[in-house]
């Protein structure tokens, strides 16, 4: 291992906290699924059979290793994680080209899992989760080491369903070794399965993550998806320019067997950023290591001052944009100013919210939210009364528009859920849904209003309504 390479990485985990302290207080909602679905986890329950969870095990399964905790401890195995994926970067780049294009990928890689869409750099969901498990494939495949190459991109796809692309990467690396990446890659998905059919789990994952995420992918909520997918891929390669003139460079002056995989990488990420038709931002992390190596490369081809003058031109404009974003967090934070962003006014409002079960709630009270406001399970720490831990499966509605519409894309799955919702008897309800779009809160369910006559109102928020079990 170089020791370059190493310290560079322990400069990542510092730089990388600390641009991260504007958000030790913070929860975003994609971290605060996984950390709602591993405290259940925690108190005995199991991902898929006693928890409703439309991700990959491993999305869940990582926020275990520091006890699904926030605030520092999330910040740190952020942090961590950034140095992770930085050394990867720097390990494969060194295998495919040498010593300057490795300290030159990791801090590529490092730059822009930091100066970036501002939440989607945070959070440890599937997308990023699977950089790390990409670079090490396709240092594995470069190294010789095929069926390690399969096995890491066999892992990959319990953590992202997306990650189904790397495997024709892998197999293109090393071409003649496909049997022995096709075997690595079987191994690494029997071993997941192998886990969850153990556990009984087995039906409701294929249930839960590729039944129901063909129905999500199927169903773009975009009116013209690909005017909408060629502006915002335009629009991250306008802030991404440095990696793509580098990467331009690079395949320009290259037209060899790496330069070909590298591009064939690149564009198999492309397309599993267009599956579904909805590019959110945070999907454009498939291609951050692809364009990173060959980035790399690019520049350290071009002379030393055109280099030096193409990074600061075009890796200022990122590092403003969104260099702003976290100073503004950081200091409204420090200084307990209200934030602006959507996403942490309703991160406040759980907060009211939980406040206010905690005041009423007893010992051992349990809770249903109805809603997709994962925030408000882990800031409540109430007992769960049933597997759901957001209305998304009971309405059919997914997340990505049910504060604007009431088109259900899975009518009969959310019917036959909300009669098992039914037969549960949580002590309170919290309907973090119904205030932003009355048509699906909880009370508009003709087939749940039996059910929901046991509950009276016995709290609000600007954005939840919370239902206390009435007593005889």
């Amino acid at each position: 291992m170089d020791r370059r390479l190493l310290l560079l990485s322990i400069v990542v985990f510092l730089c990388t906290l600390a641009v991260r302290i504007g958000h030790v207080d913070v929860l975003w909602v994609d971290e605060a699924y996984p950390m709602a679905a591993a405290e259940r986890v925690l108190h005995g329950g199991v991902l898929y059979r006693d928890v409703w969870f439309d991700k990959p095990p491993l999305y869940a399964w990582v926020y275990l290793l520091w006890g699904g905790q926030a605030g520092w401890p999330l910040r740190v195995a952020g942090a961590l994680f950034a140095a992770l994926c930085a050394l990867l970067a720097g390990v494969t780049a060194r295998r495919l080209f040498g010593a300057r294009e490795a300290v030159g990928a990791a801090l590529l890689l490092a730059f822009f899992l930091t100066f970036d869409h501002p939440v989607a750099t945070v959070p440890l969901a599937p997308d990023m989760l699977t950089v790390p498990f990409a670079l090490a494939a396709v240092w594995a495949a470069a190294s010789g080491r095929s069926i390690l190459a399969g096995f890491l991109a066999g892992a990959a796809l319990h953590a992202n369903a997306k990650a189904l692309y790397l495997l024709p990467v892998v197999i293109l690396w090393r071409p003649r070794d496909w049997w022995r990446t096709l075997a690595g890659y079987g191994a690494a998905v029997a071993a997941g399965l192998a886990v969850l059919t153990a556990q009984g789990a087995l039906r409701d994952y294929v249930q839960q993550v590729w039944s129901w995420g063909v129905l999500y992918s199927r169903d773009s909520p975009l009116a013209n998806p690909l005017v909408e997918g060629i502006r915002r891929t335009g629009s991250w390669a306008g802030f991404h320019a440095a990696l793509v003139a580098g990467a331009a460079v690079y395949w320009w002056r290259n037209r060899d067997g790496t330069a070909a995989r590298l591009a064939f990488w690149a564009l198999l990420a492309l397309g599993s950023i267009a599956l579904g038709w909805r590019f959110f931002p945070r999907y454009y992390f498939a291609l951050l290591p692809a364009l990173a190596l060959a980035a790399a490369r690019g520049l350290v081809l071009l002379p030393a001052r055109a280099r030096a003058l193409l990074l600061v031109l075009l890796l200022g404009v990122p590092a403003v944009r969104f260099g702003a974003r976290h100073l503004t967090l950081a200091h409204e934070t420090l200084t307990g100013r209200p934030h602006e962003w959507q996403d942490l006014a309703m991160l406040a409002d759980c907060r009211a919210a939980a406040n206010r079960l905690k005041a009423l709630a007893r010992p051992g009270d349990s809770l249903f939210v109805w809603g997709y406001r994962p925030e408000l399970n882990v800031l409540a720490g109430m007992p769960a009364a049933n597997r759901f831990l957001d209305s998304q499966p009971l309405t059919g509605v997914f997340a990505d528009r049910h504060l604007v519409t009431s088109q259900a894309s899975a009518p009969r799955i959310a019917q036959a859920n909300r009669r098992e919702l039914a037969a549960s008897a949580p002590q309170f309800i919290v309907d973090g849904l119904g205030p932003y779009n009355p048509s699906l809160a909880i009370t508009a369910f003709p087939d749940l209003r039996d059910w929901l006559a046991h509950y009276e109102l016995g709290g609000s928020t600007s954005g939840t309504r919370i239902y206390r079990r009435r007593t005889k």
